[in-house]
C-alpha cells in the first residue's frame, strides 16, 4: 500500500486535564481531557486507522499483522507513542525509569525518554525539568522535609521551545501548557510530589517515593537540545533531537516539496494549517490541523503542498 496511514486519536481524562484539546478540531470527552494519544499501540490505548484497507484495525494490529509498512524492523511492540497534552493544571511532579528498571519492576514494560514541543502556553508557564540535589542524601532528605522549592528546578517556557526528557529526569509541566510530547511506548509514571491533591473521591494520589529516588539521575543531568536546520524547496526541517529512542522534527511549508519516505516509517502530526499529500500514482490525501498519519515504509516519492505546521517522528 503506498498511502498515507491517518489514525483516529484516543482521549484520556487527567485530574489536570481542560478543554484546549477542542482547538484541534476534537470532539472531547469532558472538561478534564488531559490527553490526546495520537499514534497509540498500547495496552491503555489504542489509535484506530481512518482510512484505506486498513480502516477499523488498531495500530498494534498493523504491529502485529503488517510489518512491511514498517520496513520490518523488529520488535515486540511498537516503539514510539505521540501525545498532545492539556495542562489545565499543575501535573505531578515525576519521573520515569529506564528500560532495564522497567522491564524488571513493570512486567517487562519500556522505560520513558521523552521530549516536549510547547504548542502553546499562557504567559509566565514554567515547567519543571531537573533538580538541586547534589548527592542521594541531599534528595531523600529535601523530599523528607518537603523543600520542593529548594529542590525542583523551574523553566519559563514560550511556544515553540522544545524539551529533551531523557528517563532518570525529575520533571512537570505546569499549568497552562500545551505540548506535545514523543515518548517510548510505554505509560509508567513514579510520581513524586502532587501538591497535595485530592481525587474526586476525595483521596489523595497514590506516590512512588521509593521506586523515585531508585530512578532519579543524581545530580541533575540537564539534556542539551541542538537543532538543526534544512531547507527542500519551500519545506524548512527543523530538527531537534537524533536519539536511540527517536528522531523528532517540525516541518514548516509555504508552498511546495518534493519528499522521499527513506524511513522504515514516519508519524506526522498536523499543528497548523492544512495541505495536500500527493503520492506516486497521483492519489492526493489532503490534511488539516490536528490530523495524525503515518507514512509507511513503501510510500517512496511524495509531494506536498499548502501552509501548515507539523510535529515528525521515526526511529
Amino acid at each position: 500500500m503506498r498511502e498515507p496511514i491517518f489514525f483516529k486519536p484516543i482521549f484520556q481524562e487527567r485530574i489536570w486535564g481542560g478543554e484546549q484539546l477542542t482547538s484541534f478540531g476534537y470532539d472531547v470527552p469532558s472538561s478534564k481531557t488531559g490527553e490526546c494519544w495520537a499514534f497509540a499501540a498500547h495496552e491503555n490505548g489504542q489509535s484506530i486507522v481512518k482510512n484505506g484497507e486498513y480502516k477499523g484495525k488498531t495500530l498494534g494490529d498493523l504491529w502485529s499483522s503488517n510489518r512491511e509498512l514498517f520496513g520490518g524492523i523488529e520488535g515486540d511492540r511498537f516503539p514510539l507513542l505521540t501525545k498532545i497534552l492539556d495542562a489545565n493544571d499543575d501535573l505531578s511532579v515525576q519521573v520515569h525509569p529506564n528500560d532495564e528498571y522497567a522491564y524488571a519492576h513493570e512486567n517487562g514494560e519500556l522505560g520513558k525518554t521523552e521530549c516536549w514541543y510547547i504548542i502553546d502556553c499562557k504567559p509566565g508557564a514554567e515547567i519543571i525539568l531537573g533538580h538541586n540535589a547534589q548527592s542521594k542524601e541531599d534528595f531523600i532528605q529535601m523530599i523528607e522535609e518537603g523543600k520542593w522549592e529548594e529542590l525542583l528546578r523551574k523553566v519559563p517556557v514560550k511556544p515553540g521551545d522544545f524539551f529533551f526528557v531523557p528517563s532518570g529526569t525529575i520533571h512537570a509541566i505546569g499549568k497552562g501548557i500545551v505540548i506535545l510530547e514523543t515518548q517510548q511506548n510505554s505509560d509508567t509514571t513514579y510520581r513524586v510530589y502532587d501538591y497535595d491533591r485530592m481525587d474526586d473521591n476525595g483521596n489523595k494520589r497514590e506516590l512512588h517515593i521509593t521506586k523515585s529516588i531508585e530512578v532519579s539521575t543524581i545530580p541533575h543531568q540537564p539534556a542539551k537540545v541542538e537543532t538543526e536546520v534544512s531547507r527542500t524547496d519551500d519545506l524548512t526541517v527543523t530538527t531537534f533531537v537524533r536519539d536511540r529512542y527517536f528522531t523528532v522534527q517540525k516541518w514548516h511549508l509555504s508552498g511546495r516539496a518534493e519528499q522521499q519516505q527513506n524511513k522504515p516509517f514516519q508519524l506526522v502530526s498536523v499543528m497548523e494549517g492544512a495541505g495536500t499529500l500527493t503520492v506516486s500514482n497521483g492519489d492526493q490525501f489532503n490534511f488539516t490541523k490536528g490530523d495524525h498519519f503515518l507514512l509507511p515504509s513503501n510510500l517512496g516519492a511524495f509531494s506536498l503542498e499548502g501552509n501548515c505546521e507539523c510535529m515528525v517522528s521515526f526511529l
